[in-house]
């Protein structure tokens, strides 16, 4: 599978810090300061992060109610991908969509119609 993150797990690692300073998030994300800027904008615009001004200079930013609910929903559904006692059943799911390799051969979907 690809090794880079998609936007759902970069936003459930922003959210399972809690609370944090910009720098921290950067840090402990991974990812340069414009990225960072645009998650920043898009979580506290969606209600999902709060910046308060307690803490560090420039404010701290802490999960809402709603942040809470929405990684609370991307873990469960991270949960039901991964039940295969810890394989990555999302690796599968490609091969379950490829087209047949030949004309006679039925895709996943018509075999299951049978």
């Amino acid at each position: 599978m690809n090794s880079r993150r998609s936007n759902i797990e970069v936003i459930a690692d922003i959210l399972r810090m809690k609370e944090a300073s910009k720098t921290q998030i950067m840090y402990r994300a991974g990812m340069s300061y414009a990225q960072l800027q645009k998650y920043l904008d898009y979580l506290t615009k969606g209600g999902l992060l709060v910046l308060s001004s307690n803490g560090y200079p420039r404010g701290t930013y802490t999960v809402s109610d709603k942040g809470e609910l929405l990684l609370r929903l991307i873990e469960n559904i991270e949960d039901l991908l991964y039940l295969d006692n810890g394989a990555n059943q999302a690796e599968n799911i490609g091969g379950a969509m490829r087209a047949p390799k030949s004309e006679g051969e039925k895709t996943p979907t018509e075999s299951s119609r049978l």
